[in-house]
């Protein structure tokens, strides 16, 4: 489930390091190598700790799933380890396992990843085993059938939890059922529908070199990695992989709101936004710094609106969650059944006040030293440096969005925020998504918005159209 996965997107925004004698952020330096076969390869040298850390991007998701077929990137990912034409699904676990690493891969809208730690004395074991699985993977037909059956219990047993599939509502539900809207693991009816055939044909497709970053990080030697990323996966037979078609859809128009149907909740959960803003908008910084003040920390203003001053509830945020094409913004809280139409009141006011009154010079002071701050943790590891180069790469950003951001969050002004609020902070254009108990909350919602649509959380899929 997306869930709070969305909020895990921010961190494009904020992966940095700082020196140990400076505070001044920077992104350690790095080498890129090209293959012959267009194998983009990234190596990220960070001595001390004697692990390894490889992140891999396919530069294609689940935005390319077939219309029907949603999830298909994900199982595909899924199954990577669950067989290869050297080891069965057991025989890989027990080898990652005897070595002490990990191994993991799964897919987003924008692309599909794959990711490896190891300790630097199993590095060659480590590579083995990487390659294994992403070069030779054999999809056993009882793999499939299992993986399948365990993904829809998953998405069954997780509408039991309002909170576990909000997101999903949501994006399908603003999107359409389109682009983002898409759910990227899958529902009960998609998921039903998923062939191995159609898994072996997005492997075959999609799972190029030319289409695939490969970034390390750690305690290695770069000479030594190169030579053994070439001898590894130089052989990996270089094809075409099709272009990805990027459609992006408009924002939605007036005010619209889902109500789904959870006959025993005891809270209404909702999400209030737009379709937003892409990883490469140039006010990506100033989006941040703005939404620091608004909803991303805990002394927000949505937090302290709904929580602190009214205790409507135990927390409220938002989000902005780019990507490739533009992607949501949310306001999202929880109350219980009889305070759902005060507390969405007093999260649309907090909006409003926003747009009003705009952010002080004191607001976006404290909001850069937060950002400021919070940096460094979120780089301190080779998995996220190595995740981090690698997204960056994807996504076609520079050493910049690092090494200049202290700088760029600084030139933040109350009057550059005003104008990132008008254009990137919706306020007469909201869609509205609600899980809750609709014989309770249904008549105190129907103000929100004009259009209204319903559904129940045990129907399949995750927005009105879905069958």
């Amino acid at each position: 489930m997306k869930t709070f996965r969305c909020l895990a997107a921010l961190l494009l925004f904020s992966s940095l390091t700082a020196t140990a004698s400076a505070q001044k952020l920077q992104i350690p330096p790095h080498e890129k190598v090209v293959l012959k076969n267009g194998l983009v390869v990234l190596l990220l040298e960070k001595r001390g700790v004697p692990i390894v850390d490889v992140s891999v991007v396919i530069k294609t998701g689940a935005v390319v799933d077939p219309a029907g077929q949603e999830g298909l990137a994900s199982v595909t990912a899924g199954l990577l380890r669950k067989g290869t034409k050297s080891r069965t699904a057991q025989q890989f676990a027990a080898d990652i396992d005897f070595i002490g690493g990990s191994f993991d891969a799964d897919a987003g809208s924008d692309y599909s990843s794959a990711g490896a730690e190891f300790l630097t004395k199993d590095i060659t074991k480590g590579f083995d085993l990487l390659s294994d699985a992403l070069l030779h993977p054999t999809f056993p037909q009882d793999e499939v059938d299992k993986l399948l059956a365990q993904a829809v219990d998953g998405i069954k047993s997780a509408k039991d939890s309002a909170n576990a599939v909000i997101f999903d509502y949501y994006e399908g539900y603003l999107y359409e059922g389109k682009s983002y809207g898409r759910p990227t693991g899958g529902d009960e009816v998609s998921l039903k529908k998923i062939k191995r055939d159609s898994i072996v044909k997005f492997y075959e497709t999609y799972y190029t070199p030319e289409n695939t970053i490969l970034a390390v990080a750690g305690d290695f030697n770069a000479a030594e990695v190169k030579k053994k990323i070439e001898d590894t996966f130089g052989a990996w037979a270089a094809k075409p992989s099709p272009a990805v078609k990027w459609d992006s859809i408009d924002p939605a128009k007036g005010k619209r709101l889902l109500l789904v149907n959870k006959s025993d909740a005891t809270q209404t959960f909702f999400v209030v936004g737009n379709i937003a803003t892409t990883v490469t908008d140039p006010d990506r910084v100033a989006i941040r710094v703005v939404n620091t003040v608004f909803g991303s920390r805990f002394t927000s203003m949505l937090n302290e609106a709904l929580r602190v001053e009214s205790g409507l509830t135990y927390g409220a945020t938002s989000f902005f969650r780019p990507g490739k094409m533009p992607g949501p913004f949310a306001v999202y809280s929880f109350t219980r059944n009889e305070s759902t139409e005060k507390a969405m009141d007093l999260a649309l006011a907090t909006l409003k006040k926003l747009h009003t009154d705009g952010l002080t010079g004191e607001q976006l002071t404290s909001a850069k030293s937060y950002i400021k701050g919070q940096f460094p943790p979120t780089v301190e590891t080779s998995a996220q440096l190595a995740h981090l180069i690698a997204t960056n790469e994807f996504y076609g950003l520079n050493d910049d969005e690092v090494n200049q951001l202290d700088a760029r969050v600084d030139a933040v002004t109350p009057e550059i925020a005003k104008q990132v609020i008008a254009k990137h902070f919706p306020s007469e254009n909201l869609v509205f998504v609600l899980i809750g108990k609709s014989s309770e909350i249904a008549p105190a919602v129907k103000k929100f918005a004009e259009k209204q649509d319903s559904r129940e959380i045990t129907a399949p899929g995750f927005w009105p159209g879905a069958k």
